[in-house]
C-alpha cells in the first residue's frame, strides 16, 4: 500500500472514529432525556409554566412615588425577595416572582410584580395569603394639623407625616412579655423590632429630634400604636404594643419575620388557568412540534437525499440536546417557550441548507463529494455566522426588554441558535464526511444520493 494511501486510510479512521463518538454522545444524550422523563421523582424533570401547568397569575403594581428613582431597583429587588418568601411558606411548587418594569419610552414608568403560583386555583386564597405580608411604617403626628381634638379631623392619614422610617430597614421581630406598668398590665405581650445598622441610625434621630412627639406605627395603613418618645432611642430596635393577645403578637412576629414590605403594592389583576387547559395546551405543543421535526425531516430526506439523512440526524441531537438544556438549565417552559422551540426546529436546518447549496454547487463543478463539503462549509460559514449573530441579537434584545411571557420565547429560541450552530459544526459536518466519496462524473448509485431536488 503506498504512502498517501496509506494516508488516506488513517483519515479515515479518524472520521470514523469521531463519527461513533458523536453517535454515542447523542444517544447518551437522548437516553438520559428519555430516563428523566419517565419516572416520577426525576432530579431533572421538565419545568411546565403556569399556562401550561394550570394556576393562578397575580400582577401587583408598586407605589414608588415617594421613593428616590435612585433606589427603586433595590427595594423592587428586595420587595420580590420578600413575596418570593411568603409564596414559599405556603407550600406552593416552584412559584415565580418577576420583577418587571414598563417600557422606556413611556412617560411614566410602573413597576410591577408578577406571581405566578403553579397549582393554586383559588386566587382569593393565594391573594389572602400574600396579603398577609404587612407594611410596616413609622410616621410622627402633624402638629399643625392637630387642631383642638381629635374628632376635628376628618382623616386619621392626615394626621401623620412620613418619616421614612418603613419595614425596609427592619431586621427581626420577636416576641417579648413586659412587666407590669403604671396602668397595671402585667406580662402584656409586645413585639420588639429591630432595624439594621442604616435603620436603627434613622430611628435614633427620628426619636432625637422629635421627644415629646408621639411616634405612630402602621401596620398596612392601619394605626397600631402610638407611643411618646420620652428620650432618644438608640441601639436600632423598638417596640410595638397595642393591647395584643399572645396570638395575635405572635402573628404579628411571624409576618413581620416574613418579611415587611418595603413598598406598598396593590393587586391589579388576577388570572387562572385550569390544569386541564393547560394539558391541552402542553399536549398541542407537543403534537405540534412533532409534526414540525417530520415535515423538517422528510424535506431535507427528499430533497437533500443522502445529506438530508445526515441533516435529520443532527435535527434529532439538536432536539435531544434543547431537550436536556431544559431539563439541566433548568428552562420553564410556557406556551411562548414551546412555540419559540417550534420555530427554532426550522432554523435549526437553515445551516444544514446553506452548507448543502455550497456542496451541490461544488460537487457539480467536479469535486469529489467529500471535497465539496469541506468547501461548502468553508463558503458557507460566514453566510451562517453572521445570520446566527444576528438572531442571537434579537433573542438578547427580546429577553432583555420584554415581559415574563416574550422572555419565555427570548431564552428558548436564542439557546436554539447557539444549539443549531453547535450541531451544524459538529454533527453534520462529522458525519458527512464518513460518507462514501463519490464524483457526479460516476453517474452510480452513490453519486446520485449526493444530488438534490429534481436534478440527479
Amino acid at each position: 500500500m503506498s504512502e498517501p494511501q496509506q494516508r488516506e486510510e488513517s483519515r479515515g479512521a479518524v472520521r470514523a472514529f469521531r463519527a461513533v463518538l458523536v453517535l454515542l454522545i447523542g444517544t447518551a444524550i437522548a437516553y438520559f432525556v428519555y430516563a428523566t422523563t419517565n419516572t416520577q421523582d426525576s432530579q431533572y424533570p421538565f419545568h411546565l409554566g403556569l399556562d401550561l401547568a394550570g394556576g393562578s397569575h397575580l400582577v401587583y403594581e408598586a407605589d414608588v412615588s415617594t421613593i428616590d428613582p435612585a433606589e427603586v431597583p433595590e427595594l423592587m429587588s428586595v420587595l420580590r425577595d420578600v413575596i418570593e418568601r411568603r409564596v414559599n411558606v405556603f407550600g406552593v411548587s416552584e412559584p415565580i416572582v418577576q420583577v418587571e418594569e414598563s417600557s422606556f419610552a413611556a412617560a411614566k414608568k410602573h413597576h410591577r410584580l408578577v406571581v405566578e403560583l403553579p397549582g393554586v386555583s383559588d386566587v382569593e386564597e393565594a391573594v389572602k395569603e400574600i396579603g398577609k405580608t404587612p407594611l410596616l411604617e413609622f410616621k410622627l403626628i402633624d402638629l399643625a394639623t392637630v387642631l383642638t381634638s381629635d374628632e376635628e379631623v376628618t382623616d386619621v392619614a392626615d394626621v401623620y407625616v412620613d418619616t421614612g422610617l418603613t419595614g425596609r430597614y427592619l431586621k427581626r421581630a420577636e416576641l417579648v412579655f413586659g412587666q407590669a406598668n403604671q396602668g397595671g398590665l402585667s406580662n402584656e405581650p409586645i413585639v420588639n423590632v429591630t432595624f439594621t445598622d442604616e435603620g436603627g441610625d434613622l430611628f435614633a434621630d427620628i426619636t432625637r429630634q422629635h421627644v415629646g412627639e408621639r411616634l405612630a406605627i402602621f401596620l398596612d395603613g392601619e394605626l397600631v400604636s402610638a407611643p411618646r418618645i420620652n428620650e432618644a432611642i438608640t441601639g436600632g430596635s423598638a417596640i410595638i404594643s397595642g393591647g395584643f393577645t399572645a396570638e395575635e403578637a405572635r402573628e404579628l412576629v411571624r409576618n413581620l419575620n416574613f418579611g415587611a414590605l418595603p413598598v406598598p403594592i396593590t393587586l391589579q389583576s388576577t388570572q387562572t388557568i385550569g390544569a386541564a387547559l393547560g394539558n391541552e395546551i402542553l399536549g398541542k405543543g407537543v403534537a405540534a412540534g412533532a409534526v414540525g421535526l417530520t415535515a423538517v425531516f422528510l424535506f431535507m430526506l427528499v430533497w437533500y437525499r443522502a445529506p438530508g439523512v445526515i441533516a435529520g440526524l443532527a435535527l434529532f441531537a439538536y432536539t435531544a440536546i434543547m431537550l436536556a438544556l431544559f431539563k439541566v438549565i433548568p428552562v420553564t417552559l410556557t406556551a411562548a417557550g414551546l412555540a419559540g422551540f417550534i420555530l427554532s426546529l426550522g432554523m435549526a436546518v437553515d445551516a444544514n441548507v446553506l452548507v448543502f447549496e455550497r456542496a451541490k454547487e461544488e460537487f457539480r463543478s467536479g469535486k469529489s463529494s467529500r471535497e465539496a463539503a469541506r468547501v461548502g462549509f468553508a463558503r458557507a460559514w460566514s453566510a451562517i455566522r453572521d445570520g446566527n449573530v444576528t438572531s442571537l441579537l434579537s433573542a438578547i434584545i427580546l429577553f432583555w426588554f420584554g415581559t415574563s411571557i416574550v422572555k419565555g420565547f427570548a431564552l428558548v429560541f436564542g439557546l436554539g441558535v447557539l444549539v443549531s450552530m453547535l450541531t451544524a459544526l459538529s454533527v453534520t459536518r462529522t458525519f458527512l464526511m464518513v460518507l462514501p466519496e463519490a464524483r457526479e462524473s460516476d453517474n452510480s448509485f452513490i453519486s446520485r444520493l449526493y444530488g438534490s431536488g429534481v436534478h440527479k
